[in-house]
């Protein structure tokens, strides 16, 4: 998407001028240097000057060096690494199954990890409890995923940023690692690491707080909906910023179905698309706040080269981008503010709209959007334990040679659930 800023502008060089008045009388010498290349004098073929240099581009925006986003994309991936050591997959397999005892408990030992042989301790939870290849829910709770009743009954608000830097899975990570890199990277290098920083979290909260409204019995992880944020903060900056670009309506346009094909996504199960719709309006109204431009004329004529006119002078920004900015943090503060009032007051936004569920998920003959809670009903009688899972009605009975294991109890539930 090119912008008019970087056109280049060439002051004239006076002193060397491309061609003196006609009246002007010069020493014959100075007739003698002026002759072109190639031209042959009365005392033979003379050399000519070499060109100037060309002069620099008029730039008329400041150009950054991206670190910022490097290092969100390093941390992600550290504190997903944290996680894997946390989990260590082995050692509560092994737990589980000498609580159970028996056959039941060897199968669960020997079964129980993804690539345990080769990765010891970081190996994966199963394919069958976790599709993505990651960790148990039990550990991403741990770290710091977000549930709803966490942060509403054990008031846990700091969740609400954790889980953003939390990933379910290694196809989860890089997933949201390429586009982060190729997304923020661009922005970062337009609009500086404070300016992004800044978007890429409140984005990333906004997110989290839709998705708890609506999502509730889910846990939530992942940085989608910051980097749908950033996505959001594309497409104001460059509605606020119109006048400066070229080919506006083909920039428009291909930035409107990279986003449509992004939340079209989101309806496939076991993706939060409230997270994405919620870092996207954040990061909608960030756009408008954070990324505005002065306009084209005022950057043009404060750069403009001294002694050239510069007309008649504008105002740094448009009445439409102050209106613009104006909307956009009212929105932005208001919506905050009810939506954390709604959060920790334990509203459930899904109770009152009955129809919101299909924005995250349509169900079809291919998938189910019925998300598996791994909440169980027990009853324990000496060391029989009877488990039915909530939401798959599954039931199980089990015979403990540790009954106070409640890790056992935990782990058995996650596989009866998944």
């Amino acid at each position: 998407m090119g912008r008019r800023g970087e056109t280049a502008v060439v002051p004239i060089d006076v002193a060397s001028g491309g061609g003196g008045g006609r009246g002007e009388e010069r020493p014959k010498s100075e007739r003698h240097r002026s002759h072109g290349p190639g031209h042959h004098g009365r005392h033979g073929q003379h050399r000519s000057r070499p060109p100037p240099p060309p002069p620099p581009a008029f730039r008329p925006f400041r150009r950054w060096f991206p670190f910022l986003v490097p290092l969100f994309i390093v941390a992600n991936i550290v504190l997903f690494v944290l996680t894997m050591y946390v989990n260590d997959c082995p050692a509560h397999a092994r737990a589980t199954g000498a609580a159970i005892g028996g056959s039941v408990g060897e199968s669960a030992t020997a079964q129980g990890c993804l690539l345990a042989p080769e990765l010891g301790r970081f190996a994966f939870q199963s394919f069958k409890e976790n599709p993505l290849v990651g960790p148990s829910s039990a550990t991403l709770l741990e770290m710091g995923a977000l549930e709803t009743s966490k942060v509403t009954k054990d008031h846990e608000g700091w969740r609400l940023i954790t889980c953003i830097w939390l990933h379910a899975g290694v196809v989860h990570i890089l997933a949201n690692m390429l586009s982060l890199l190729m997304i923020g990277i661009r922005l970062e290098k337009e609009f500086g690491f404070i300016r992004i920083g800044t978007l890429y979290v409140i984005s990333g909260v906004g997110g989290s707080l839709l998705s708890s409204l609506f999502m509730v019995s889910n846990i939530s992880v992942g940085a989608s909906g910051a980097l749908f944020g950033l996505l959001g903060s594309m497409l104001s900056e460059l509605i606020t910023n119109w006048t400066i670009y070229e080919n506006k309506f083909a920039a428009l346009l291909t930035l409107v179905m990279i986003i449509v094909i992004n939340l079209a996504v989101g309806i496939l199960p076991h993706v939060d698309n409230f997270a994405h719709l919620g870092g996207f309006m954040s990061g909608f109204c960030l756009g408008f706040v954070l990324l505005i431009r002065p306009q084209f004329g005022y950057i043009n004529q404060k750069n403009s080269p001294l002694g050239f006119p510069t007309g008649v002078t504008k105002r740094k920004f448009k009445t439409y981008q102050i209106i613009l900015l104006v909307i956009a943090t009212v929105m932005l503060v208001s919506g905050f503010t009810v939506g954390l009032v709604l959060l920790f007051q334990g509203f459930n936004a899904s109770e009152h709209c009955s129809w919101c569920h299909y924005l995250s998920c349509v169900p079809t003959s291919k998938w189910s959007c019925n998300a598996p809670n791994n909440y169980c009903m027990s009853s324990q009688l000496g060391n029989q334990l009877n488990l039915t899972c909530e939401s798959t009605g599954k039931t199980a009975t089990y015979v403990l040679s540790n009954p106070n294991s409640t890790e056992a109890i935990k782990n058995l539930c996650v596989g009866l659930c998944s």
